[in-house]
């Protein structure tokens, strides 16, 4: 394992119990948008994309563990948050749906971008996981915009983009 300072330890475990919150939140959006659909098919995507983020969850975690940290002690608010979300863009419409994954994707994969610029150089273990999820996520939106989603407005991605930093600032610490 790399020999990080105490300093590179922290800063690497808060970043990526914030990337195992957006996991979290990623199982619970993906897994009540299969719940609502009526469409087989993109039951089918869903539930594959949420498979995916599993590895991502375990992934995350195991980074956590490896670098003497914790997941946010609040995983059970974010996940209920998330789910509720979910279920109520998929209740609106598949399209609508599909668009919250298109936008919730795009965010993450910026907000990963982020972190790559602020986990120490000497961290490849944080940084290849990291790296990973980045294109796993943008190949999520890529293929809900195959789909059919639907483009969020932007007040809505700008409300998403509030939330998500609300989400991210306390996660960081709790």
């Amino acid at each position: 394992m790399e020999q990080l300072t105490l300093e590179q330890r922290k800063l690497s475990g808060a970043l990526m119990r914030v990337n195992h919150v957006g996991e979290v939140c990623a199982q619970a959006l993906y897994n009540a948008q299969a719940l609502v659909t009526r469409d087989e098919a993109l039951r089918q995507y869903l539930l594959d994309a949420a498979r995916e983020e599993t590895d991502h969850l375990a992934w995350t975690r195991e980074r956590l563990s490896a670098l003497g940290d914790r997941p946010s002690f609040l995983n059970p608010l974010w996940f209920a948050g998330a789910f509720a979300i979910g279920f109520a863009a998929a209740k609106v419409s598949d399209a609508v749906s599909l668009g919250f994954v298109v936008e919730t994707e795009n965010q993450v994969a910026a907000h990963l971008d982020s972190h790559l610029d602020r986990l120490p150089l000497e961290d490849q273990a944080s940084r290849a996981v990291v790296e990973r999820m980045r294109d796993d996520e943008q190949r999520h939106a890529d293929q809900a915009l195959e789909a059919g989603a639907m483009l969020l407005p932007p007040p809505v991605q700008a409300l998403m983009r509030m939330a998500a930093k609300v989400m991210t600032t306390t996660a960081h610490h709790i």
